[in-house]
Protein backbone atom coordinates (compact mmCIF):
# COMPACT_ATOMS: atom_id res chain seq x y z
CA UNK A 1 0.00 0.00 0.00
CA UNK A 2 2.81 2.40 0.83
CA UNK A 3 5.53 1.33 -1.63
CA UNK A 4 3.61 1.37 -4.93
CA UNK A 5 2.42 4.95 -4.80
CA UNK A 6 0.53 6.56 -7.63
CA UNK A 7 1.79 9.92 -6.38
CA UNK A 8 5.44 9.06 -5.86
CA UNK A 9 6.40 12.47 -4.47
CA UNK A 10 4.16 11.90 -1.45
CA UNK A 11 5.27 8.28 -0.72
CA UNK A 12 1.71 7.60 0.38
CA UNK A 13 -1.43 6.71 -1.48
CA UNK A 14 -4.85 5.18 -1.11
CA UNK A 15 -6.82 2.79 -3.26
CA UNK A 16 -8.54 4.08 -6.42
CA UNK A 17 -11.95 4.24 -4.73
CA UNK A 18 -10.66 6.25 -1.80
CA UNK A 19 -8.60 8.52 -4.06
CA UNK A 20 -11.77 9.21 -6.05
CA UNK A 21 -13.59 10.00 -2.81
CA UNK A 22 -10.96 12.54 -1.78
CA UNK A 23 -10.93 14.18 -5.19
CA UNK A 24 -14.71 14.62 -5.35
CA UNK A 25 -15.86 15.07 -1.72
CA UNK A 26 -15.80 18.69 -0.62
CA UNK A 27 -17.42 20.40 2.39
CA UNK A 28 -20.36 22.72 1.84
CA UNK A 29 -18.30 25.79 2.74
CA UNK A 30 -15.59 25.22 0.12
CA UNK A 31 -15.35 27.32 -3.02
CA UNK A 32 -12.68 26.70 -5.70
CA UNK A 33 -12.96 30.27 -6.96
CA UNK A 34 -9.94 32.51 -6.66
CA UNK A 35 -12.14 35.03 -4.85
CA UNK A 36 -15.41 34.37 -3.03
CA UNK A 37 -16.96 37.51 -4.50
CA UNK A 38 -15.76 37.96 -8.06
CA UNK A 39 -15.55 41.77 -8.11
CA UNK A 40 -13.89 41.85 -4.68
CA UNK A 41 -10.53 40.13 -4.02
CA UNK A 42 -10.45 38.06 -0.85
CA UNK A 43 -7.96 40.37 0.87
CA UNK A 44 -10.36 43.29 0.40
CA UNK A 45 -13.26 41.13 1.56
CA UNK A 46 -11.34 40.28 4.74
CA UNK A 47 -11.10 44.02 5.45
CA UNK A 48 -14.63 44.99 4.44
CA UNK A 49 -16.59 42.11 5.99
CA UNK A 50 -15.94 42.98 9.68
CA UNK A 51 -16.84 46.63 9.05
CA UNK A 52 -20.08 45.63 7.34
CA UNK A 53 -20.80 43.13 10.13
CA UNK A 54 -20.30 45.81 12.76
CA UNK A 55 -22.70 48.35 11.31
CA UNK A 56 -25.31 45.84 10.12
CA UNK A 57 -25.55 44.19 13.54
CA UNK A 58 -25.45 47.57 15.29
CA UNK A 59 -28.31 48.79 13.11
CA UNK A 60 -30.37 45.75 14.12
CA UNK A 61 -29.96 46.55 17.81
CA UNK A 62 -30.49 50.26 17.20
CA UNK A 63 -33.88 49.44 15.67
CA UNK A 64 -34.70 47.56 18.87
CA UNK A 65 -33.54 50.56 20.93
CA UNK A 66 -35.82 53.05 19.21
CA UNK A 67 -38.79 50.71 18.91
CA UNK A 68 -41.75 50.81 21.23
CA UNK A 69 -42.22 47.06 21.29
CA UNK A 70 -43.51 46.18 24.74
CA UNK A 71 -42.32 42.58 24.53
CA UNK A 72 -38.74 43.89 24.57
CA UNK A 73 -39.03 45.50 27.99
CA UNK A 74 -38.47 42.28 29.91
CA UNK A 75 -35.31 41.60 27.89
CA UNK A 76 -33.67 45.01 28.41
CA UNK A 77 -30.78 45.05 30.86
CA UNK A 78 -31.52 48.72 31.65
CA UNK A 79 -34.83 50.54 31.80
CA UNK A 80 -35.99 51.86 28.43
CA UNK A 81 -36.06 55.44 29.71
CA UNK A 82 -32.41 55.13 30.72
CA UNK A 83 -31.54 53.72 27.31
CA UNK A 84 -33.34 56.44 25.37
CA UNK A 85 -31.80 59.22 27.44
CA UNK A 86 -28.42 58.84 25.70
CA UNK A 87 -27.29 62.15 24.29
CA UNK A 88 -27.38 62.43 20.49
CA UNK A 89 -24.18 64.47 20.36
CA UNK A 90 -22.44 61.76 22.35
CA UNK A 91 -23.65 59.20 19.84
CA UNK A 92 -22.10 61.12 16.96
CA UNK A 93 -18.88 61.34 18.92
CA UNK A 94 -19.01 57.55 19.35
CA UNK A 95 -19.65 56.99 15.65
CA UNK A 96 -16.72 59.18 14.65
CA UNK A 97 -14.40 57.35 17.05
CA UNK A 98 -15.51 53.95 15.75
CA UNK A 99 -15.07 55.01 12.12
CA UNK A 100 -11.56 56.25 12.92
CA UNK A 101 -10.66 52.92 14.50
CA UNK A 102 -12.05 51.02 11.52
CA UNK A 103 -10.13 53.23 9.11
CA UNK A 104 -6.88 52.53 10.96
CA UNK A 105 -7.53 48.79 11.12
CA UNK A 106 -8.39 48.72 7.40
CA UNK A 107 -5.20 50.50 6.37
CA UNK A 108 -3.01 48.36 8.62
CA UNK A 109 -4.86 45.23 7.54
CA UNK A 110 -4.19 46.00 3.91
CA UNK A 111 -0.49 46.50 4.60
CA UNK A 112 -0.43 43.30 6.65
CA UNK A 113 -2.12 41.03 4.11
CA UNK A 114 -1.07 42.57 0.82
CA UNK A 115 -2.30 41.14 -2.48
CA UNK A 116 -2.94 37.58 -1.34
CA UNK A 117 -5.00 35.13 -3.36
CA UNK A 118 -6.85 32.19 -1.84
CA UNK A 119 -9.07 29.47 -3.21
CA UNK A 120 -7.83 28.58 -6.68
CA UNK A 121 -4.49 26.87 -7.11
CA UNK A 122 -4.43 25.15 -3.70
CA UNK A 123 -3.39 21.49 -3.99
CA UNK A 124 -5.84 20.04 -1.51
CA UNK A 125 -5.23 16.45 -2.60
CA UNK A 126 -1.50 16.91 -2.18
CA UNK A 127 -2.01 18.47 1.24
CA UNK A 128 -4.19 15.56 2.33
CA UNK A 129 -1.67 13.02 1.06
CA UNK A 130 1.08 14.73 3.03
CA UNK A 131 -1.25 14.68 6.00
CA UNK A 132 -1.67 10.96 5.32
CA UNK A 133 2.03 10.43 6.00
CA UNK A 134 1.63 11.97 9.44
CA UNK A 135 -1.53 9.97 10.06
CA UNK A 136 0.28 6.79 9.04
CA UNK A 137 3.07 7.48 11.54
CA UNK A 138 0.62 8.29 14.35
CA UNK A 139 -1.34 5.08 13.74
CA UNK A 140 1.86 3.04 13.60
CA UNK A 141 2.94 4.41 16.97
CA UNK A 142 -0.45 4.03 18.65
CA UNK A 143 -2.01 0.83 17.28
CA UNK A 144 0.89 -0.74 15.41
CA UNK A 145 1.90 -0.75 11.77
CA UNK A 146 -0.32 -3.65 10.68
CA UNK A 147 -3.45 -2.38 12.43
CA UNK A 148 -2.74 1.15 11.23
CA UNK A 149 -2.40 -0.08 7.68
CA UNK A 150 -5.75 -1.85 7.88
CA UNK A 151 -7.42 1.29 9.27
CA UNK A 152 -6.00 3.40 6.46
CA UNK A 153 -6.96 0.83 3.86
CA UNK A 154 -10.56 0.81 5.05
CA UNK A 155 -11.13 4.36 6.29
CA UNK A 156 -8.11 6.38 5.20
CA UNK A 157 -9.97 8.70 2.85
CA UNK A 158 -12.73 9.41 5.37
CA UNK A 159 -10.19 10.11 8.11
CA UNK A 160 -8.15 12.46 5.94
CA UNK A 161 -11.29 14.24 4.78
CA UNK A 162 -12.53 14.74 8.37
CA UNK A 163 -9.15 15.89 9.65
CA UNK A 164 -8.28 18.18 6.72
CA UNK A 165 -11.65 19.82 6.10
CA UNK A 166 -13.08 19.86 9.63
CA UNK A 167 -10.78 19.03 12.56
CA UNK A 168 -7.86 21.26 11.54
CA UNK A 169 -9.96 24.34 10.59
CA UNK A 170 -12.03 24.03 13.78
CA UNK A 171 -8.87 23.66 15.90
CA UNK A 172 -7.32 26.71 14.24
CA UNK A 173 -10.51 28.69 14.77
CA UNK A 174 -10.69 27.91 18.49
CA UNK A 175 -6.98 28.57 18.89
CA UNK A 176 -7.50 31.96 17.22
CA UNK A 177 -10.34 32.65 19.66
CA UNK A 178 -8.08 31.67 22.54
CA UNK A 179 -5.37 34.07 21.36
CA UNK A 180 -7.83 36.97 21.09
CA UNK A 181 -9.34 36.19 24.50
CA UNK A 182 -5.93 35.91 26.13
CA UNK A 183 -4.49 39.08 24.60
CA UNK A 184 -7.56 41.14 25.35
CA UNK A 185 -8.01 39.84 28.90
CA UNK A 186 -4.54 40.75 30.11
CA UNK A 187 -4.33 44.05 28.24
CA UNK A 188 -7.85 44.99 29.35
CA UNK A 189 -7.11 44.07 32.95
CA UNK A 190 -3.83 45.97 32.84
CA UNK A 191 -5.64 49.11 31.70
CA UNK A 192 -7.87 48.87 34.76
CA UNK A 193 -5.13 48.08 37.26
CA UNK A 194 -2.86 50.90 36.12
CA UNK A 195 -4.46 54.26 37.00
CA UNK A 196 -2.51 56.20 34.36
CA UNK A 197 -3.45 53.75 31.57
CA UNK A 198 -7.07 53.85 32.65
CA UNK A 199 -7.31 57.65 32.75
CA UNK A 200 -5.39 58.21 29.53
CA UNK A 201 -6.91 55.44 27.41
CA UNK A 202 -9.51 53.00 28.71
CA UNK A 203 -11.71 55.56 30.47
CA UNK A 204 -12.91 56.63 27.01
CA UNK A 205 -14.74 53.35 26.56
CA UNK A 206 -16.22 53.53 30.05
CA UNK A 207 -17.94 56.80 29.30
CA UNK A 208 -20.67 54.45 28.08
CA UNK A 209 -22.12 53.62 31.46
CA UNK A 210 -25.10 52.13 29.62
CA UNK A 211 -23.49 50.23 26.71
CA UNK A 212 -25.12 50.12 23.30
CA UNK A 213 -24.32 48.18 20.17
CA UNK A 214 -22.59 50.70 17.91
CA UNK A 215 -20.50 51.89 20.85
CA UNK A 216 -18.82 48.47 21.14
CA UNK A 217 -15.63 49.79 19.51
CA UNK A 218 -15.77 53.22 21.09
CA UNK A 219 -12.19 53.42 22.35
CA UNK A 220 -9.19 55.68 22.48
CA UNK A 221 -7.53 55.19 19.04
CA UNK A 222 -4.38 53.68 20.56
CA UNK A 223 -6.39 51.28 22.69
CA UNK A 224 -8.42 50.25 19.65
CA UNK A 225 -5.21 49.53 17.78
CA UNK A 226 -3.62 47.49 20.56
CA UNK A 227 -6.70 45.74 21.93
CA UNK A 228 -8.80 44.89 18.88
CA UNK A 229 -6.70 45.24 15.72
CA UNK A 230 -3.50 43.71 17.08
CA UNK A 231 -5.27 40.80 18.78
CA UNK A 232 -6.95 39.86 15.50
CA UNK A 233 -3.65 40.04 13.62
CA UNK A 234 -1.90 37.87 16.22
CA UNK A 235 -4.73 35.33 16.08
CA UNK A 236 -4.39 35.03 12.31
CA UNK A 237 -0.61 34.79 12.49
CA UNK A 238 -0.20 32.21 15.25
CA UNK A 239 -3.18 30.01 14.34
CA UNK A 240 -2.00 29.64 10.75
CA UNK A 241 -5.41 30.49 9.33
CA UNK A 242 -6.08 30.96 5.66
CA UNK A 243 -7.45 34.33 4.66
CA UNK A 244 -10.98 32.99 4.39
CA UNK A 245 -10.76 31.34 7.80
CA UNK A 246 -9.42 34.58 9.26
CA UNK A 247 -12.25 36.54 7.63
CA UNK A 248 -14.79 34.34 9.39
CA UNK A 249 -12.99 34.78 12.71
CA UNK A 250 -12.87 38.57 12.26
CA UNK A 251 -16.59 38.71 11.48
CA UNK A 252 -17.66 36.49 14.39
CA UNK A 253 -15.37 38.39 16.76
CA UNK A 254 -16.90 41.67 15.59
CA UNK A 255 -20.43 40.33 15.88
CA UNK A 256 -19.69 39.01 19.37
CA UNK A 257 -18.29 42.38 20.47
CA UNK A 258 -21.38 44.19 19.24
CA UNK A 259 -23.66 41.63 20.84
CA UNK A 260 -21.85 41.98 24.18
CA UNK A 261 -22.70 45.70 24.21
CA UNK A 262 -26.25 45.43 22.86
CA UNK A 263 -28.01 45.91 26.21
CA UNK A 264 -30.40 42.96 25.88
CA UNK A 265 -30.77 39.53 27.42
CA UNK A 266 -32.26 37.80 24.40
CA UNK A 267 -33.23 34.13 24.88
CA UNK A 268 -33.13 33.52 21.12
CA UNK A 269 -29.68 35.04 20.60
CA UNK A 270 -27.27 32.14 19.85
CA UNK A 271 -24.22 34.19 20.83
CA UNK A 272 -25.68 34.71 24.30
CA UNK A 273 -26.51 31.03 24.65
CA UNK A 274 -23.17 29.45 23.72
CA UNK A 275 -21.03 31.53 26.08
CA UNK A 276 -21.34 32.96 29.56
CA UNK A 277 -19.51 36.01 28.23
CA UNK A 278 -22.64 37.77 27.00
CA UNK A 279 -24.29 41.19 27.15
CA UNK A 280 -25.39 40.78 30.76
CA UNK A 281 -21.93 39.60 31.83
CA UNK A 282 -20.16 42.50 30.15
CA UNK A 283 -22.75 45.01 31.35
CA UNK A 284 -21.66 44.26 34.93
CA UNK A 285 -18.16 45.38 33.97
CA UNK A 286 -19.54 48.73 32.79
CA UNK A 287 -21.16 49.40 36.17
CA UNK A 288 -19.26 50.84 39.15
CA UNK A 289 -19.75 47.68 41.19
CA UNK A 290 -18.13 45.48 38.56
CA UNK A 291 -15.54 47.73 36.98
CA UNK A 292 -12.70 45.66 38.52
CA UNK A 293 -14.28 42.40 37.34
CA UNK A 294 -15.33 40.61 34.14
CA UNK A 295 -12.33 41.59 32.03
CA UNK A 296 -12.79 38.65 29.64
CA UNK A 297 -13.75 39.49 26.07
CA UNK A 298 -15.04 38.73 23.56
CA UNK A 299 -15.64 34.97 23.57
CA UNK A 300 -15.29 33.07 26.85
CA UNK A 301 -14.80 33.72 30.58
CA UNK A 302 -12.11 31.16 31.45
CA UNK A 303 -9.50 33.79 32.39
CA UNK A 304 -11.95 35.51 34.77
CA UNK A 305 -12.76 32.15 36.34
CA UNK A 306 -9.16 30.99 36.68
CA UNK A 307 -7.84 34.32 37.98
CA UNK A 308 -10.72 35.18 40.30
CA UNK A 309 -12.09 38.24 38.50
CA UNK A 310 -15.52 36.88 37.64
CA UNK A 311 -18.63 38.64 38.99
CA UNK A 312 -22.23 37.55 38.51
CA UNK A 313 -25.58 39.15 39.32
CA UNK A 314 -25.80 36.77 42.28
CA UNK A 315 -22.46 38.09 43.56
CA UNK A 316 -23.78 41.66 43.34
CA UNK A 317 -26.94 40.75 45.24
CA UNK A 318 -24.96 38.97 47.95
CA UNK A 319 -22.73 42.02 48.33
CA UNK A 320 -25.78 44.27 48.69
CA UNK A 321 -27.25 41.98 51.35
CA UNK A 322 -24.00 42.10 53.33
CA UNK A 323 -23.95 45.89 53.11
CA UNK A 324 -27.51 46.08 54.43
CA UNK A 325 -26.62 43.90 57.38
CA UNK A 326 -23.69 46.12 58.32
CA UNK A 327 -25.81 49.29 58.30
Amino acid sequence: MYANTTVSSYLFTLGPTQQHYLSTAQPFYYSPKAHLLSPLPDNYLALAAPVFTYWASSLFFHVLDISNWHWLEKHRIHESAEVKSRNLATRWQVIRAVLLQQLVQTVLGYLWMGEQVSGAGVDHIGNMMRLGLMLMRVLSLTVGENAGGRILESYGAQLLYAIYWWAIPIAKFFFGMFIIDTWQYFLHRGMHMNIWLYKQFHSVHHRLYVPYAFGALYNHPLEGLLLDTLSAGLAELFSGMTMREATMLFCISTLKTVDDHCGYRLPFDPLQLVSGNNADYHDIHHQIVGIKSNFSQPFFIHWDVFLGTRMTRQDIEQRRQKQKKTL
